[in-house]
């Protein structure tokens, strides 16, 4: 068994669309970054990338290379999966945290845990999406960025199904 963990933060700022879970959101502010800066997607990549020792997101997928500028996460994530399954190991389940003032994320998660699950081929039942804030604190609270995080353990073999 491999256990990894992922963290991400992006600022929040105008004209960009705000996608987390591969969801676009409707919100007045979007999420700054290379790619779509879905902070759930790469926290979760992270993660996956860290238990197996495989470095980070930008070692895979660099914010230099013009490939990625405004990529959909999810079609990063299921580079990241694939990698994962050539190294031996599935995915026995992600626990994920959304930190983030606003807006209210309830009824988005579910919609999350299916993108996440159909884009690694995982059941829903492997993969938790949660939301908190921070009651006003900090970044998040202040609404200057949204962060997640991510834990993710694989287990070596083939997936059984």
């Amino acid at each position: 068994m491999r256990i990894g963990s992922g963290y991400d933060v992006h600022r929040l700022v105008e004209n960009r669309p705000l996608i987390l879970g591969g969801v676009k959101i409707e919100h007045p502010l979007g999420l700054l970054g290379h790619s779509d800066a879905d902070v759930l997607v790469h926290a979760i990549m992270d993660a996956l990338l860290g238990a197996l020792a495989l470095g980070d997101i930008g070692k895979h997928f660099p914010d230099t290379d013009g490939a990625y500028k405004n990529c959909d996460s999810l079609l990063l994530l299921k580079k990241v999966g694939q990698l994962v399954a050539t190294k031996g190991y599935r995915i026995n389940n992600i626990d994920s945290t959304i930190i983030a003032q606003a807006p209210k994320l309830a009824p988005y998660i579910e919609i999350m845990v299916e993108n996440i699950s159909r884009t690694l081929d995982l059941s829903g039942e492997c993969v938790s999406v949660k939301a908190t804030t921070e009651e006003g604190l900090g970044f998040t609270g202040s609404e200057q960025g949204i962060a997640a995080n991510a834990v993710v353990s694989l287990l070596k073999g083939e997936i059984n199904r």
